[in-house]
């Protein structure tokens, strides 16, 4: 009978390497383990984005696309991270998350100007 080969025993050099942090796709800032973050469907789930691409983002950033768009927009004029980078609002959230740490977590506010179903209503 053939003799099993051995598994491989982990050298030191194995185990110095950690796995690659993730990136936040809109802000840039890396999303350390424990952080609070989440998946964002690109083309939104009621607008027939289930099986379409997700981006993983800081809890922060997801919080504050939501609150200032609502689920038609997204999907009509904001479905690519560039286009939502590009947005005079969303610009400026970006040139304020920057400068904080990447766990930073803080709570979003809606926006004044969002249009939506739930206009007025708590969550």
């Amino acid at each position: 009978m053939p003799r099993r080969a051995a598994k491989p025993q982990p050298t030191p050099d194995d185990a110095d390497i950690a796995a690659p942090v993730p990136v936040c796709a809109l802000c840039e800032r890396p999303i350390p383990e424990g952080a609070r973050a989440s998946r964002h469907h690109l083309t939104p789930r009621l607008k027939g984005g289930a099986r379409l691409g997700t981006v993983l983002l800081h809890q922060i950033c997801h919080n504050a696309i939501h609150a200032r768009f609502n689920e038609a927009e997204l999907a009509r004029r904001l479905s690519d991270i560039d286009s939502l980078r590009a947005e005079p609002e969303v610009a400026r959230f970006l040139d304020w998350v920057r400068n904080k740490p990447p766990d930073f977590h803080a709570p979003t506010r809606r926006s004044r100007g969002k249009n939506g179903p739930y206009r007025g209503r708590r969550a």
